[in-house]
């Protein structure tokens, strides 16, 4: 048990059904293992289950309530709580360090912040002069330089992501995760697989996750040169799915590809490793991490061409060395026990 017994949470949403942010609920469970008493504020609340230890408060946005009331609702709950807690971890979203900061550090709170983007945040910079740590995943996964950052790896429950061996791969199944948006690319993957097909490649390309609201356009343009290969049956988009549901489609699927850029260390990839399914990716922050058969160059439409037959035309058993040596990298960098410990240790 650490010398700081009780802790506020500020994060988005604790929703255990949530396509992106379900996994949070796991963070909280882990959290409450290691403080006799935990907090959590959070923007919206779903359904949940935790321990009797938790309390969740909403700034109520489930109830469309306005900005003004968020507001209003933050500070009540930040200063009627102010007893029940002793130092602060805020989840990607440094606005609420600008908000509460200053009353923290008069109450000597101690202040974490995780952050892992590419891009800062436009509270990010002030939100860096109020805290004592900011954790991220890799040395490429926040975009300002701090000397109170902390290279931590990710948080992945290996009870939960794990080979199901019960469970069937789909042959020559290609997995697609992450909100259909051009920052994750998907675009070239489509070109890429309609390249295949022409070569006469077996395939099936599954498509998970929800269209990006603020690119309709692109989704479109997904959709229409989907086409072909959708009424073909070798392309097929399943929409956003639970994030407690992902260990089966991670188990029934052979490969997930991942176009995002370098920077963001995208957890599907590391979700996925951890059950033991192969990983194609374009981020550089996995060189040295994966053998170079399951690195693509950025935008790179032929080489993704050539990775992804590489990694169909490879033999079972050539196929299960690699993903176990790829959820051991999981559990020796990214268990989320482990990252929990490391976190704390810094209270």
């Amino acid at each position: 048990m650490t010398g700081k017994k009780k802790i506020l949470i500020i994060t988005q949403k604790v929703d255990i059904n949530d396509d992106l942010l379900g996994f949070f609920h796991r963070w909280i469970e882990e959290f409450a293992k290691h403080f006799e008493r935990v907090i959590v504020i959070c923007l919206q609340k779903g359904e949940y289950d935790l321990p009797q230890n938790v309390k969740v408060l909403s700034l109520g946005k489930e109830q469309g309530r306005s900005r003004l009331k968020y507001l209003f609702n933050f500070y009540k709950y930040v200063f009627q709580e102010r007893k029940n807690y002793d130092a602060v971890f805020v989840h990607m979203n440094p606005i609420y360090i600008v908000l509460g900061g200053i009353f923290w550090k008069i109450w000597r709170k101690k202040v974490l912040l995780w952050y892992i983007h590419p891009k800062a945040d436009k509270f990010l910079k002030p939100a860096i002069f109020l805290v004592d740590k900011i954790f991220t995943a890799s040395p490429y996964s926040f975009p300002l330089k701090s000397k109170k950052l902390e290279i931590t790896g990710h948080g992945i429950d290996l009870t939960f992501f794990k080979r199901y061996e019960e469970i069937k791969k789909i042959p020559n199944s290609l997995l697609f995760v992450g909100r259909i948006s051009p920052v994750k690319n998907l675009h070239i993957l489509i070109d890429a697989v309609n390249i295949l097909h022409q070569s006469g490649a077996d395939f099936v390309l599954n498509i998970l996750g929800d269209k990006d609201e603020r690119f309709p356009d692109y989704f479109e343009k997904i959709k229409k040169d989907s086409t072909s290969l959708e009424k073909l049956g070798k392309i097929k988009f399943l929409g956003k799915i639970s994030n407690k549901e992902m260990p089966k489609i991670y188990n029934q699927s052979e490969v997930l590809i991942n176009l995002t850029p370098s920077g963001s260390f995208d957890k599907a990839i590391l979700e996925a490793m951890a059950c033991e399914c192969l990983v194609l990716v374009a981020n550089k922050s996995f060189e040295g991490i994966l053998p170079k058969g399951f690195i693509f160059k950025e935008n790179n439409i032929n080489e993704l061409v050539n990775k992804i037959n590489f990694s169909l035309k490879l033999s079972e058993e050539d196929k299960n060395p690699y993903g176990l040596k790829f959820r051991d990298y999981v559990y020796k960098n990214h268990n989320l026990n482990k990252f929990i410990k490391n976190i704390i240790n810094c209270l």
